[in-house]
């Protein structure tokens, strides 16, 4: 008898090159024709559905858009991108539900296998997390909102559906912030986002509360630009290397 050992799996410059080479063309495809299927049903009732839509009135309904929400396409890559990586950018966002799902999986699996982020080993197992969140995530709508859905809201009291309403959120952003935390052992920067964040809530939006759709932006800007400037020098000193 024959007995056979499995080798401790490694990650090559060349098949990192050749992953990020390939998941770069196809998630690029795949975003785009995400895109243009999106955006057919609306341009097809604009165009073909009799409506009396004028250019004028589109710009104007994208710019109020971009207005409230612009925002946020520029903190969310940058939010998301240290842990997910760029293949699991383009998963995260054609799957959506990133904080609240995507987010924590990649995290924990990153946590579980000890895979430091940033690092091309947490990119792989955020992208295998990712898939794995999804699948749990189409199962779970197929039983209990395509074959279950009506019966459970019809013997769910609607006391725990308010509770449900008020409290599922919190507590899951609220693990998704211990798991970043314990993940990314940064404690100079986790004080400097506790502490913005207190004076955005506490100080910020009662004295401007037309700043609250960008709170989370002013937020996330007001920590990168601390933990830039007070960032420990001596440790990137040690970390550069030395020609």
């Amino acid at each position: 008898m024959s007995s056979t050992t499995s080798a401790p799996v490694t990650i090559t410059q060349t098949g990192m090159a050749d992953f990020n080479r390939t998941t770069s063309r196809w998630g690029q495809i795949t975003m785009i024709a995400g895109l243009l299927i999106s955006l057919a049903g609306p341009l097809f009732l604009v165009f073909f559905g009799g409506l009396d839509i004028t250019a004028a009135q589109l710009w104007i309904a994208f710019a109020a858009v971009a207005a409230t929400f612009g925002i946020i396409w520029i903190v969310e890559p940058l939010t998301y991108y240290p842990v997910l990586g760029p293949a699991g950018m383009y998963q995260a966002f054609m799957i959506g539900n990133i904080s609240s799902k995507l987010l924590p999986a990649a995290l924990i699996a990153q946590t579980n296998i000890g895979a430091k982020p940033g690092s091309k080993r947490a990119e792989l197992a955020a992208v295998v997390a990712i898939c794995g969140a999804a699948a749990v995530h189409l199962m779970s709508l197929a039983i209990f909102v395509g074959l279950l859905g009506t019966w459970l809201i019809s013997v769910i009291p609607p006391s725990v559906l308010l509770v449900t309403r008020l409290y599922v959120l919190p507590a899951v952003l609220g693990a998704v912030l211990v798991q970043a935390i314990v993940s990314m052992k940064q404690p100079r920067t986790t004080v400097f986002a506790l502490l913005v964040s207190a004076v955005v809530v506490f100080i910020v939006l009662p004295l401007v509360p037309s700043l609250a759709m960008v709170s989370t932006a002013i937020a996330v800007l007001g920590t990168i630009l601390l933990a830039w400037f007070f960032r420990c020098k001596e440790a990137i000193n040690e970390a550069t290397p030395h020609v």
